[in-house]
């Protein structure tokens, strides 16, 4: 996919869907970072409908850290790795009050080393709520990169650090969003909608289905 091609895609995508929005429910930046440690290898409906509880309860570092590891363990079971996650976020609540004056940092490295928050997570909570021009190399983004031939690579970093070199910077805000959704809904894992994909014509994949002509 050339320069002409990808500035095309995302004037497609800008024109159908001007203000893209993460589908993660959240009332304030440390609650959205709480959902996004949550969503790792779960859906954000599946998180959706734990987290509405949860942050009913607490919606502050303070306020997780006094309902205890145990509580919310309780609350977040049904999603995976839940045991885990519940150890994350108590802990990632502790060092937000110790080092950040319970704050949520927008510094890539700070946000890094708090528990259970890897790049991705660091980048979505940036983009989202800050308003950075970082792109989160989901499964959905890393499959339409390749995919599309608009940044292939072999690990998720390369492909977000090919994307921020290709995608024209008045559109670096909210490419994360359109591609993530695109994956998601259109560009799908198995029998990816083809038929109705609005960048079809620029779209790389060797494996693209043929349109059906109507007359």
């Amino acid at each position: 996919m050339n320069a002409h091609d990808i500035r095309t895609v995302f004037e497609i995508f800008h024109r159908l869907n001007p203000e893209p929005q993460g589908e993660l429910e959240y009332v304030n930046v440390y609650t959205l970072l709480v959902a996004v440690v949550l969503s790792a290898q779960a859906t954000d409906a599946g998180v959706n409908k734990a987290t509405r509880k949860l942050f009913a309860l607490a919606d502050t570092p303070e306020k997780m850290v006094a309902l205890g590891e145990e509580k919310v363990r309780e609350l977040i079971r049904t999603i995976g790795l839940y045991k885990t996650k519940a150890r994350n976020v108590i802990g990632l609540s502790q060092q937000l009050i110790d080092l950040h004056g319970s704050a949520v940092p927008n510094d890539q490295k700070a946000l890094e080393a708090l528990p259970g928050v890897g790049r991705k997570t660091a980048n979505v909570v940036r983009n989202i709520y800050f308003g950075e021009p970082t792109i989160a190399v989901d499964t959905h983004l890393f499959r339409v990169g390749n995919r599309t031939g608009m940044a292939k690579g072999k690990t998720p970093l390369d492909v977000e650090l090919k994307l921020q070199k290709k995608i024209p910077k008045e559109f670096l805000r909210h490419a994360h969003h359109w591609l993530i959704l695109h994956g998601r809904y259109i560009c799908t894992a198995r029998n990816p909608k083809c038929d109705i994909c609005p960048i079809y014509d620029q779209c790389g994949w060797k494996e693209k289905k043929p349109r059906q002509v109507t007359t």
